[in-house]
């Protein structure tokens, strides 16, 4: 069944949307002349992905998923860590992209794990003669190999065969593979994802004519409502953000709409009425903005009181660069700022007491600090 577009309750709907999109856009006007954007989407980013796996139930510590990005693990990574990681790492990817990219046909395609990368044809043009004359070379040197190693192969195939079949039985005819290789111990073979994903690309071409927060509401409640993927369902929001990009309405920054949820009690997320569900939506985004807008006046007053103690400093001074690197990590460890700024241990915790952060973790080892 359609998901139905022409039921929708737009005089319930419509002041949420007016409240949303104003906060949305206020923080995006305040981040584009920014002097801490880069470390506002920084921090935004991982602060998105931890609460990606708070809204599966898992928790991720921010202080471990800033070490694993770092490759500085106290402990081995944990199964819910390398997923905020990826959640992590596929922020960056579309943030790093064309506002565009996300919801194309190239970058739906990647992104969901469907897709693999093709040479460009200009590059394949450039590329097509060097190789076909070393191919040529090539060839000639593998027809000797091939015909000593033919005999052998053969020989593989015919034990393979042989053992494919007593295992499988005789009369058992072999399992049919699955389309898309996916292994059924850990996929469903009754959940088509594909139909599931055209679907939900159905809604995308059939909502361009709402405005754009409520066009966002309609396709986050869709995802939740569809089940699209089994196992990335925190995908959904990044699409969802990465058309928040495309529409301008977020164009200088990357909304944290995992964030925003995690404020929206779960009874009205998954409420059995539509109408509540895509206000919880309208709720989520409007939530994520405000907190933008604290995050980002947090950092610039943190940023103006540091560099109050960078007076008078030398010109080699290294603390300018620990003031760059402490805006754009929620923390940083003694190892973080030994390896990105070349200096000592001691030379790194010298420099944390001379900034006056605030240690965090209240360990005597494995210490890290933050912004008070």
């Amino acid at each position: 069944m359609a998901y139905a577009l022409d039921k929708l309750p737009l005089e319930t709907l419509i002041g949420p949307v007016a409240r949303a999109t104003e906060v949305l856009v206020r923080l995006d006007e305040r981040v584009a002349r920014s002097p801490v954007r880069d470390g506002f989407v920084e921090r935004q980013h991982f602060a998105d992905a931890a609460s990606a796996l708070w809204l599966e139930g898992e928790l991720v510590h921010l202080e471990d998923l800033v070490l694993h990005d770092a490759h500085m693990d106290i402990r081995t990574p944990t199964h819910e860590l390398t997923r905020a990681h990826a959640v992590l790492r596929t922020r960056r990817r579309i943030f790093a992209q064309k506002p565009d990219w996300a919801l194309s046909r190239d970058g739906f395609l990647a992104l969901t794990g469907r897709g693999g990368a093709m040479p460009a044809a200009g590059q394949k043009s450039r590329d097509g003669e060097g190789a076909r004359t070393a191919s040529v070379e090539a060839d000639d040197r593998d027809d000797a190999e091939a015909d000593l190693l033919a005999e052998e192969f053969a020989e593989i195939d015919a034990v393979l065969a042989r053992s494919s079949k007593i295992l499988s039985g005789s009369g058992v005819p072999a399992k049919a593979a699955r389309p898309d290789d996916r292994p059924d111990l850990i996929y469903d073979l009754d959940w088509n994802e594909e139909e599931r994903l055209a679907e939900w690309q159905d809604i995308v071409a059939r909502t361009r004519d709402l405005p754009g927060v409520l066009r966002a509401a309609v396709l986050l409640e869709a995802w939740s409502d569809i089940e699209v993927l089994q196992h990335a369902t925190w995908l959904g929001p990044l699409f969802v953000a990465g058309l928040l990009r495309q529409e301008g309405l977020a164009g200088n920054h990357f909304a944290s709409l995992h964030l925003g949820a995690k404020n929206i009690p779960r009874e009205r997320r998954r409420a059995r009425n539509r109408s509540d569900r895509l206000l919880a939506c309208l709720d989520g985004i409007h939530h994520a903005a405000l907190f933008g807008l604290k995050e980002h006046d947090r950092l610039t007053i943190a940023k103006s009181q540091m560099e109050r103690r960078l007076r008078e400093r030398r010109a080699s001074s290294k603390l300018p660069d620990l003031v760059e690197l402490v805006l754009s990590r929620p923390l940083v460890s003694a190892g973080m700022i030994q390896d990105k700024l070349r200096v000592t241990k001691q030379g790194a915790l010298n420099l944390v007491g001379e900034l006056g952060l605030r240690e965090m973790t209240g360990r005597g080892r494995f210490r890290a600090w933050g912004l008070v």
